[in-house]
């Protein structure tokens, strides 16, 4: 089974917003949208040199059981990912995608049937700074949660949400479903309060999410439902050094995220991303990287 992130959610600040006085409320509206300004610059920054720049993705997923031991044979993974410009319609503007190339499954060279399984990656997914660009920005509320510490720098904490709940998407094949679930999470992000540049990002699922599992799906002994009782991801960045020309790019550097199931075929799942290898496109045909780590 598979469940993409959404990087749609609710921010738990908003439930008590009512309940500010007006000036106080004003007040706090004026700093979320300096912060706010401050991380949309960063990010825009970030888009404007990630497109110039490839990286390799090592992905492992890992099947748990209620006591967190492993049940299966888990998956290792290795993607050469970038960052591209998705092409805008009438009624949606252009947007950044993360786009994977599997180059190997378990040790060996990738063979047209490793891609893609249930619980690995899509090929193409939403880029989760989006939602602070100009264009996707209206559709959330942000809310202010104070300054905590995050890879040794002060940083403004954010708690945000999607603005409007949507209907979940539930999709399958075979024996392997995708479910998206805009609305149903909650967000937070540490922004370096000097330059805006992000560093942290969680997500969680709000409560458990049951749906039935069509006719046609279900095997001997397998219950009519499914559910997800919950689920808590974290991205990570860091700032990687490249020479000639010499630049300093905040890029990302892991992933992780934890799901748990009923009446489903696994317990617990645990995706790992590790992101190394960064190479930079400085002209049409001449890369310019950092040393593989082994």
């Amino acid at each position: 089974m598979r469940w993409p992130r959404t990087w749609c959610a609710f921010a738990l600040g908003c439930l008590l917003a009512g309940a500010a006085p007006v000036s106080a409320q004003s007040a706090a509206d004026r700093d979320v949208e300096a912060v706010l300004q401050r991380i949309q610059a960063s990010v825009e920054r970030f888009y404007a040199r990630a497109l110039h720049v490839v990286a390799d993705v090592r992905v492992r997923v890992r099947p748990l059981g209620r006591s967190f031991r492993s049940t299966g044979r888990g998956r290792s993974l290795l993607y050469e990912m970038r960052v591209e410009w998705a092409e805008g319609t009438d009624t949606m503007a252009p947007a950044p995608v993360v786009t994977r190339r599997l180059l190997e499954a378990n040790g060996r060279p990738a063979a047209p049937e490793d891609e893609p399984q249930c619980a690995d990656p899509e090929p193409f997914s939403e880029e989760p700074l989006a939602i602070f660009l100009p264009a996707k920005r209206k559709d959330y509320v942000f809310t202010w949660s104070g300054r905590e510490r995050e890879a040794g720098r002060e940083t403004d904490v954010l708690e945000y949400r999607l603005r409007h709940e949507e209907a979940p998407t539930i999709e399958w094949e075979d024996t392997c479903v995708s479910i998206d679930l805009p609305g149903h999470t909650r967000g937070r992000v540490w922004a370096d309060v000097e330059n805006g540049d992000v560093l942290r990002v969680d997500e969680r699922l709000t409560g458990m999410f049951e749906f039935p599992v069509p006719r046609d799906q279900r095997r001997r002994g397998v219950r009519s439902t499914m559910a997800i009782e919950s689920s808590n991801s974290t991205v990570r960045y860091r700032r990687v050094a490249f020479s000639d020309p010499d630049e300093t790019l905040l890029l990302p550097a892991s992933s992780e995220s934890m799901t748990v199931w009923r009446n489903a075929g696994v317990a617990r799942q645990f995706i790992l991303h590790e992101i190394s290898n960064y190479r930079r496109f400085v002209t049409g045909a001449r890369i310019v990287g950092i040393p593989r780590r082994p």
